[in-house]
């Protein structure tokens, strides 16, 4: 790659890496699998970048190689076949039976949110931004931010009263 070519590719890549790893993370769902999934969708970029010169036309690119790949990992996956055993494997117990069934809870009722307000949560509680850092980085007000992460707490209080139950215990 040429060395005014690189130097673009850097500075889309720096500037744009942020916004790539939310949607990754949004089609993935899992934070390791969502910095795969950019890593790849940048690789097949800078192979092409040399012929996307249209500012508008590289992202768009991105992110179309971001889902290609990610429905390519998912068609992969469910082809995995299943077979039937002789004998069914104990039950785990204990603890860690209880804390896996509240990992289970927590992604059902995380799955019924809406896409904004998983994504503030996401934010907020796993990637640990103020509530003004979130606005300006969704480009929303600061009231917006709060009125998102209310409405999500209330809404996973209600899809799932278990975890609150063990909120209130812990």
């Amino acid at each position: 790659m040429d060395p005014g070519v690189e130097t673009e590719f850097r500075e889309f890549v720096v500037a744009r890496s942020a916004a790539l790893f939310r949607t990754a993370y949004l089609l993935t769902g899992d934070r390791h699998a969502a910095e795969d999934l950019v890593q790849s969708a940048l690789a097949k970029t800078a192979a092409r970048w040399a012929r996307l010169r249209d500012p508008g036309a590289v992202e768009g690119y991105v992110r179309r190689a971001m889902y290609h790949e990610q429905v390519s990992r998912w068609r992969r996956r469910s082809r995995v076949s299943e077979v039937a055993a002789e004998w069914l494997p104990e039950q785990a117990g204990g603890e860690h039976a209880d804390a896996a069934e509240l990992r289970l809870v927590m992604r059902e009722a995380l799955a019924r949110l809406t896409p904004r307000q998983r994504a503030v949560l996401v934010l907020r509680y796993f990637e640990d931004l103020s509530e003004t850092e979130i606005a300006r980085l969704l480009g929303v007000r600061v009231g917006s931010v709060r009125s998102q992460i209310y409405r999500s707490l209330e809404r996973l209080k209600q899809a799932a009263p278990e975890l609150s139950a063990v909120r209130e215990l812990g």
